[in-house]
């Protein structure tokens, strides 16, 4: 984990992220226990408090689960969790924009589609 504390971006958010995005990598498997807020915080030298708030959070979003006299464990579908809510970020923050400017380009689904493969192919070239 890294945090900026320069960033306008709440620490507690970004240890939120941190640990969601280990959950989505595999880092973090489901049933696995995560590292205590004492554990983070006294590493990165963050308050346990903020370390918390962003643990608590991720409870909240029914990724982790907290285990009384245990410590906090990602929870059983956590992971497609994460997948359905950044598939539904990337609708709301891409695909509504992409359809949004082919239309003042006056492009077609069709045209919209073609431009989409010539992408993925120009990938798969690359690699």
């Amino acid at each position: 984990m890294q945090f900026d504390f320069n960033s306008p971006e709440p620490i507690f958010i970004q240890v939120a992220t941190q640990i969601e995005d280990a959950i989505f990598t595999g880092a973090f498997q489901e049933g696995s226990q995560v590292p205590s807020t004492t554990e983070i915080s006294q590493q990165f030298k963050i308050n346990p408090a903020t370390v918390l708030k962003g643990m608590n959070q991720l409870v909240d979003h029914n990724l982790l689960e907290k285990r009384r006299g245990r410590g906090t464990f990602v929870k059983s579908g956590a992971q497609e969790i994460i997948i359905k809510n950044r598939q539904e970020h990337f609708y709301h923050d891409y695909i509504l924009n992409l359809i949004n400017e082919s239309k003042k380009l006056h492009l077609s689904e069709d045209d919209i589609l073609t431009l989409v493969k010539r992408g993925y192919d120009n990938e798969q070239d690359r690699n």
